[in-house]
């Protein structure tokens, strides 16, 4: 083998190896995958990385759901929202709090409510889960009215 042959192998095999790299670091920014039932879910999204990560998986889950609030400057995302999934016999299958703005649910076939909260304003939403479904719904909070009074709170 000559050396321009060599060169190029070593080439060829460093391209790959990084690749190997960015696709690792980007699995490895996902937060870990939860269980609650036959519920599998991933939650988080805090962070450019976790929240690239978290978007590159969504394809992989039937559910999605999306959390923020307008502000003066526009959107915001939104952690720590409580989310409930029930059945529409009102059997709970998930109910967690999210850890960022993004929720990633696999859920049986089926037709379920969501319900969520945030600073005691509670939204639902009614969706159906079928084979090959993919499901993204955002949950948007109205801006926070200032009292009277020209205070923030």
């Amino acid at each position: 083998m000559n050396s321009f042959t060599k060169t190029g192998i070593l080439a060829i095999m460093l391209v790959v190896s990084q690749s190997a790299n960015v696709a690792f670091a980007a699995t490895s920014s996902l937060p870990p995958i939860q269980h609650q039932g036959n519920v599998v879910y991933l939650s988080g999204g805090i962070g450019i990385d976790q929240s690239t990560a978290l978007k590159d998986e969504m394809h992989n889950y039937p559910l999605v759901l999306e959390f923020a609030g307008k502000t003066r400057q526009g959107n915001e995302y939104l952690a720590d929202v409580p989310v409930r999934i029930t059945d529409m016999h009102g059997t709970t299958l998930l109910n967690v709090t999210s850890h960022g703005p993004f929720m990633l649910a696999s859920l049986p076939n089926g037709r379920y409510k969501v319900t969520v909260s945030y600073e005691g304003q509670t939204q639902q939403r009614v969706v159906d889960i079928m084979p090959s479904t993919h499901i993204r719904t955002l949950f948007l909070w109205p801006a926070q009215t200032p009292p009277a009074d020209g205070s923030e709170t």
